[in-house]
């Protein structure tokens, strides 16, 4: 066994140190890689499993393998023949996957006593996956796979240029020309031989790591590990992928059609694989060119010039291969051409004279700062095991860390002005993606090979007998860990602002989140969105700082600063590391305290908005989002308008109604600060009385929100979309306030309806029909009666079908089919046990404490959460979806393809054949047909 602090040696002179991150490492006979890192500050552990096979591995005929694999792996293997997640969301944990070109991963994050039950898991899909492989589940997940597709290429504005970069920059034999996602006709074409074969040369222990973190002891996690994966026999060695490195000749101009509004340029170049000699400059570049607010052609072109809606750079490196890619979206009236010319201007200036010392200095913190952050969490996507493996794969140093910043330091400036001139040449490609009205093709794509309607045979919701079956075959759990929530130490300033504090003092850093307890319920009803216009006002320049300064001098310390507005609130939140508190403090004060509102900066987000609002017509979710609000609440209520607002609105906003606003609600007395983190009372009080001491408490206006009268029948609308590859559905109806005496019944109903991945609604349409890539329900609560969906995107040929399912479910949660005991403890089981890992970091923590202070709950309410959960009955569940879920009043929304669509919609008798067409902003379009509306109904006005 071999033991690392993580801390390496040749630094650069002056570097700083990560804090440690301590690891032991073995190897099983079968060359299983492990490594342990112990961390018992939560009582949670992370079970993470890299094999070294993605996209890359495949060949030309035979792609989309790695990515398929990765739905596969959920799907049951020899010991346990069932959904994966169903044991570990009933256990409390959460679980998920991914592949790229380069790795697939699996992780687990679960209640520390069931370590086991993960390992147990990992393993037999790792030594049992093919025997329990049937055609049945493959033609399922291609179904899954294909929505994917449809979701986030086909269905996305801009979602097919990443497919055409790929083939335009590197040859058709380069393991890089295809997408993960691969060739859906590959896929159609494989047979079960071809996906055996590929799993069996990759999925193998010794083409793996397996990273344990949390809250376990090491000798009981080496037993474990040793008895259930040491069985695995080994497999073929994995031969490294070679390609020679892929290089442009020339420069490649391409302009592709899109339906979207705004033009948008990309230009790409080849770079270097990652952790090569270069890869750290060209990582500073990117940002130093277009890491945020601070960068160069964020001031030149989204700021000063403002012809740039916004602006992306990157160095995407990878294992083989890496391209550097600068991606900017043209402001309404400009052009792409004066686009290129801007960025063209740019790169020959930090070519000619590279970056200042102050860009050096801040990108770099930047990066320190974001390591540090990276480190609060154990498990999940970039959690401290998915690092620890992808060290381990990559570079066979699990304790990179170190070593990693350290590359960053040693970067100078004239490192990053040679790169600039060695890679950003003319030899590149020039992708420009202008509007169209419609997409060809999409539509096609609907009359073919849907699946079924009628699906599969159902899996019911929740635990049913062949998977209790397959359940009692699984390791029970230890005794459930104690968890004790850190306590809440509150204080109030002077002014009246309350302050709570929780220390944690884990890593250092500290997180604040000012609550202001007013939010987008307040906009006046012809000046919708005008608090999140002021929210986002509020660091766009204050009476001592500029709006570039506040960016820089963030940047300057890595401290990570947003505001955002939601119904109810407004939130401005810190994170800092703690020896920066004083600098990052005195910041955030200047913020909310002093904001000058000027006029110019108004004007420039103004026209930004307005620019996003054309944006926000390109994508099928967004409409479906600001129309559902305008249909169940009415485009007047304080819920039924879009938060940002829409174009007469934001046009009506001055300065003015910003600087009245801020005065009116952004008060001490209407606010309270979270403050989570490597802090005392006694040491952060007096600093807050400081830097808060000129904000002033004032009377502030109660914002009434009025009741929603219930719709007297079911009614669909339609958003025409024309070629949609999915049709985007929201089903719902006005549900309840945060303050509902039913607000624990509601949860573990949702829970068991659509509020995890085996749900009803889920395991129905995902993962029996195969209509969609997901499906969810969930109730929004707010200080008023929020909406309730029922939502998913699903392939458009199966519209009418995903409809009457999603009705289905809904009929059946009341009573058709009936919730059973089972189901009732699975779900209870899965929100107690998973309780602990929503307090793991000081952004958590603090995220939780805001419903606190917003619903005036006690302070002891997280300390009875899961007695409250116990305590829901079957009677209570029961009872809460036959009061508060009435499909045969519900507003069906879809957003999608009339054409395809309308026939099979006009069939659902159940609802009638009335369908109300309205536009992407929730308006009746004029000379359609329209339904008849329920009493006071101003759904669609």
């Amino acid at each position: 066994m071999r033991r690392n602090t993580g801390a390496t040696s040749g630094k650069a002179e002056g570097a700083r140190v990560l804090p440690p991150i301590r690891y032991t490492e073995f190897k099983l006979p079968n060359g299983l890689r492990v490594i342990l890192h112990e961390d018992h500050s939560t009582p949670i552990v992370a079970v993470n499993v890299w094999y070294h096979v993605g996209s890359k591995n495949e060949v030309p005929g035979k792609t989309g393998f790695a990515h398929l694999f990765e739905h596969m792996m959920f799907q049951g293997s020899k010991n346990y023949d069932d959904d994966y997640f169903k044991p570990i969301q009933e256990a409390g944990g959460t679980l998920n996957g991914s592949t790229n070109a380069d790795r697939t991963n699996y992780w687990e994050v679960v209640p520390s006593n069931f370590l086991e039950l993960a390992l147990f898991m990992e393993a037999d899909r790792m030594g049992g996956l093919l025997d329990a492989l049937t055609e049945e589940k493959l033609n399922n997940q291609r179904e899954v796979v294909k929505n994917e597709k449809r979701q986030n290429y086909d269905n996305r504005p801009y979602g097919l240029v990443s497919a055409r970069i790929a083939e335009l920059i590197y040859p058709p034999t380069h393991p890089y020309h295809w997408l993960t996602i691969g060739s859906l006709d590959d896929l159609n074409a494989a047979s079960m031989e071809d996906v055996k074969a590929f799993f069996r040369r990759f999925y193998t222990p010794n083409n793996a790591s397996l990273a344990i973190a949390g809250d376990f002891d090491p000798a009981e996690a080496r037993r474990l590990v040793e008895k259930y994966f040491g069985p695995i026999a080994r497999g073929p060695e994995v031969k490294p992928v070679s390609a020679p490195q892929p290089h442009l000749d020339h420069e490649i101009r391409e302009t592709m059609q899109d339906r979207v509004s705004l033009a948008r340029i990309y230009m790409v170049w080849h770079s270097v694989p990652q952790w090569t000699p270069d890869d750290a400059a060209l990582d500073m570049l990117a940002r130093i060119l277009g890491g945020g607010r601070s960068s160069r052609l964020y001031k030149s072109l989204v700021y000063e010039r403002q012809i740039a809606q916004d602006v992306f750079v990157a160095n995407l490196s990878r294992e083989i291969a890496g391209q550097f890619q600068i991606v900017a979206t043209a402001k309404p009236g400009k052009s792409l051409a004066e686009l290129e010319r801007a960025i063209a201007e740019e790169l020959a200036k930090i070519k000619s004279s590279g970056p200042t010392r102050e860009e050096m200095e801040r990108a770099y913190n930047v990066i320190e700062a974001n390591f540090i952050y990276g480190l609060q969490t154990v498990g999940g996507f970039g959690g401290k095991s998915d690092q620890l493996n992808q060290y381990a794969i990559f570079l066979n140093n699990p304790g990179y860390f170190e070593e990693d910043l350290a590359r960053y330091r040693r970067v100078t400036a004239q490192d990053v002005r040679r790169v600039a001139n060695q890679y950003l040449t003319d030899k590149r490609l020039v992708l420009s993606v202008v509007p169209q009205a419609q997409r060809q093709g999409a539509r096609r794509e609907a009359k073919e090979g849907a699946p079924a309607a009628d699906g599969t045979v159902k899996k019911e919701g929740g635990v049913g007998q062949s998977a209790q079956a397959a359940m009692a075959k699984l390791p029970r759990p230890k005794p459930d860990p104690k968890f004790s929530l850190p306590p809440i130490q509150r204080r109030r300033l002077s002014n009246g602002l309350e302050v709570l504090v929780v220390e944690h003092h884990e890593l250092p850093l500290v997180q604040m989140n000012l609550v202001v307890k007013t939010g987008g319920a307040a906009d006046p009803q012809d000046k919708a969105g005008l608090a999140s216009l002021t929210a986002d006002m509020l660091d766009e320049g204050t009476r001592t700082r500029s709006a570039l300064e506040i960016s820089d001098q963030f940047a300057a310390i890595g401290a990570q600063f947003n505001i955002g507005t939601g119904w109810d609130a407004t939130s401005a939140n810190l994170l800092t590391l703690t020896r920066h508190l004083d600098r990052a403090l005195d910041l955030f004060a200047d913020i909310i305290t002093n904001p000058a509102f000027p006029q110019s900066e108004l004007e420039r987000l103004r026209a930004q908005r307005l620019a996003s609002f054309r944006q926000r017509r390109d994508n099928a979710e967004a409409i479906a989002q600001i129309v559902y609000a305008a249909l169940l609440y009415g485009r007047h209520h304080p819920y039924g308008h879009p938060l940002t607002g829409d174009e007469d609105s934001v046009k009506a906003i001055g300065v003015d109604d910003v600087r009245r606003f801020y005065e009116t609600y952004m008060r001490p007395n209407n606010a309270a600060l979270i403050v989570v983190g490597d802090v005392t009372p006694a040491t952060i009080i007096p600093k807050l009385e400081r830097a808060f001491a000129n904000w002033k408490p004032g009377e502030v206006p109660k914002v009434n929100i009025p009741p929603v009268a219930p719709r007297d029948h079911a009614a669909i609308y339609l958003v025409d979309r024309p070629g949609a590859a999915q049709s985007v559905i929201q089903i719902g109806q006005v549900g309840v306030e945060r303050s509902t005496p039913d607000y624990f019944p509601l949860l573990v109903l949702n829970t068991i309806l659509g509020g995890q991945f085996v749900s009803r609604v889920n395991l129905n349409l995902r993962e029996s029909k195969g209509y969609t890539y997901g499906a969810r329900t969930a109730f929004d609560f707010r200080r008023g009666a929020g909406p309730f969906v029922a939502s998913a995107g699903v392939f458009t040929g199966v519209t009418k079908e995903s409809v009457e399912e999603f009705l289905k479910e809904l009929r059946g949660i009341r009573g058709e089919i009936p919730i059973t005991p089972n189901e009732l403890e699975y779900a209870k089981q899965a929100l107690i046990r998973g309780f602990p890992r929503g307090f793991e970091t000081p952004g958590q923590i603090a995220g939780r404490l805001e419903d606190i202070v917003l619903y005036d709950l006690p302070d002891d309410y997280f300390n009875n959460y899961i007695a409250r959960i116990r305590a829901v009955t079957l009677d209570d569940v029961n009872r809460v979806a036959k009061r508060y879920l009435d499909p045969s009043r519900m507003a069906i929304l879809i957003v999608g393809d009339r054409q395809a669509i309308e026939p099979g919609l006009r069939s659902l008798k159940e609802i009638g054949t009335t369908i109300t067409f309205v536009n992407p902003e929730g308006r009746v379009v004029a000379g359609e047909e329209s339904g008849a509306s329920r009493s006071g109904e101003k759904s669609a006005p």
